[in-house]
C-alpha cells in the first residue's frame, strides 16, 4: 500500500499523544520575552525552539544577524523522494509587546482559552510546526523532505528576515504559514499587501506674532498632504492610506518651520501598489503653502497574497482534510499582513492562517482556542501526507 495513505493514523496519534507536550512548550514559549528589536530575547525565545529540535535528532542550523534575531532552520529529510524541495514550515517568534510583559502577564489557561502575549500570534503557529516536524521524524510518512524557518522580525516587516523567507521561498515546493486561523475558525487565503512610509515636510520659521507674514507652516502643508492622502482610500478597490503618526512645530508661538508623518497604505493586488505609490509621490511633489517642500521614504513592507490556481489546490484538501478531523473550515481574506506575501510573490503555492485559532492579536486579551492546538497540527500533518494528491 501507499506509504502516504497509511502514515497519516500513525502521525496523528503521535501527535494526540502529546497534547500535554504541546500545551508545556507553548507556555515556555509565551513566557520568553520575544520583541521584534530585542535581540537577546528574540535570540533566547529561539533557543527554547533549539533546544526542542536537538531532543527531536531535527538539524538546525542557524542564519545570524547583527542587529536583528537569527532566522532558524530546521529539517526533516526524505531519502529517495520524486520531489526533493522542501516543504516548507514557517513562522516568526517576534511579539509585539515590550520587555517584560511575560512577566506582566504569563501563561494561564481559563476554560478552553489560553492567554498571553504572542500566545496566539504566533507562538501556537510555531509548537504545531515544531511538533508536526517531530511527528514526521519520529513515523515518517512525509512524501518530501520537510522543513521549518523560524524567523525574528515579521511584526516589523522582516527587515533581517524577508530576503531569506524570499530565497527559501523560491526554493520551496509549497509553503505552509503557522499564523493563527481566524476567530471564525478560517484559515487565510488571501491578504492584503503593505507598505509603510515616513514623510517631512519643511518650512520656515517666524514668529507668530511679530513676524508672521515671513513664515512658511509645515504643519500646515502637512494638513493639506494628510487630506490629499486619505483622498487616495478606494474602499471598492480595497486600497486605504492612513496618516497614523505626526509631529511637528517649534513652538506654539513660531510658525512650526517642520513637521513629520506615517503612512500606511494597504492594496489588494500587486498592480495597486505602483498606482498608489505614484500619486503618493504626485501628492508630496506638490506644495499647497507656497515654498514648503516635502521628501518620503518607503520605511517597509510587506507584499500580498494572492490566491493562484495552485494555492487553491493546497485550500481544497485542507479543507478536505480538516473535515476528516471533525471541523470544518474555510478560506478567508485579511487586510492584516504576514510574511507569507513575500513567498507567494515569488510563485510558490502558499496557505497561510494554519496556526491554531485564536482572536485579539496584539492586545492584552490575545487568546488561543485550546483544542485547536492539537487539530489543527493533525491537519496540518495530513495535509502535507497527502501533498502528493493536488499534484504540486
Amino acid at each position: 500500500m501507499d506509504q502516504d495513505m497509511t502514515a497519516p493514523p500513525a502521525v496523528l496519534g503521535w501527535l494526540q499523544a502529546r497534547q500535554g507536550e504541546m500545551l508545556t512548550l507553548l507556555e515556555t514559549l509565551v513566557n520568553s520575552d520575544s520583541p521584534s528589536r530585542d535581540k537577546a530575547g528574540v535570540d533566547a525565545t529561539g533557543e527554547i525552539l533549539k533546544r526542542f529540535f536537538a531532543a527531536h535528532d531535527i538539524p538546525v542550523e542557524i542564519e545570524g544577524h547583527e542587529i536583528y534575531g537569527e532566522a532558524i532552520h530546521a529539517s526533516v529529510p526524505q531519502a529517495g523522494a520524486n520531489d526533493t524541495r522542501p516543504i516548507l514550515l514557517m513562522g516568526h517568534r517576534d511579539t509585539v509587546f515590550p520587555p517584560g510583559e511575560a512577566g506582566r502577564r504569563p501563561f494561564k489557561i481559563e476554560g478552553d482559552r489560553a492567554y498571553g502575549p504572542g500566545v496566539a500570534d504566533m507562538k501556537a503557529g510555531l509548537v504545531i510546526n515544531a511538533f508536526v516536524m517531530a511527528a514526521f521524524k519520529a513515523v515518517g510518512g512525509h512524501p518530501g523532505p520537510l522543513a521549518a524557518l523560524i524567523t525574528s522580525d515579521e511584526e516589523i516587516a522582516s527587515p533581517s528576515s524577508r530576503p531569506i523567507i524570499e530565497r527559501v521561498g523560491r526554493e520551496s515546493r509549497v509553503v505552509l504559514n503557522g499564523e493563527p486561523g481566524r476567530a471564525s475558525g478560517n484559515i487565510v487565503s488571501g491578504r492584503k499587501g503593505s507598505v509603510f512610509m515616513r514623510f517631512a515636510v519643511a518650512g520656515r520659521a517666524a514668529h507668530s506674532g511679530g513676524n508672521f507674514i515671513e513664515g512658511r507652516s509645515a504643519i500646515g502643508e502637512l494638513a493639506h498632504k494628510i487630506v490629499a492622502l486619505h483622498a487616495l482610500t478606494d474602499l471598492e478597490h480595497g486600497i486605504t492610506v492612513n496618516v497614523g503618526l505626526v509631529a511637528g512645530g517649534q513652538t506654539v508661538n513660531t510658525v512650526a518651520p517642520s513637521a513629520t508623518g506615517e503612512i500606511d497604505l494597504r492594496y489588494v493586488h500587486a498592480a495597486d501598489r505602483a498606482f498608489a505609490l505614484e500619486k503618493i509621490g504626485a501628492i508630496m511633489d506638490h506644495s499647497t503653502v507656497a515654498d514648503t517642500t516635502a521628501t518620503w521614504e518607503i520605511l517597509g513592507e510587506f507584499l500580498p497574497m494572492e490566491m493562484t490556481p495552485d494555492a487553491q489546490k493546497l485550500m481544497d484538501l485542507y479543507v478536505e482534510v480538516s473535515g476528516e478531523q471533525g471541523f470544518t473550515v474555510g478560506g478567508e481574506f485579511t487586510g492584516g499582513c504576514a510574511d507569507s506575501g513575500f513567498t507567494a510573490a515569488q510563485g510558490t503555492p502558499t496557505l497561510c492562517g494554519l496556526g491554531a485559532v485564536g482572536g485579539k492579536a496584539h492586545t492584552v486579551d490575545e487568546y488561543m482556542e485550546v483544542p485547536t492546538l492539537l487539530t489543527r497540527a493533525q491537519a496540518l500533518a495530513a495535509l502535507i501526507a497527502r501533498l502528493g494528491e493536488t499534484g504540486l
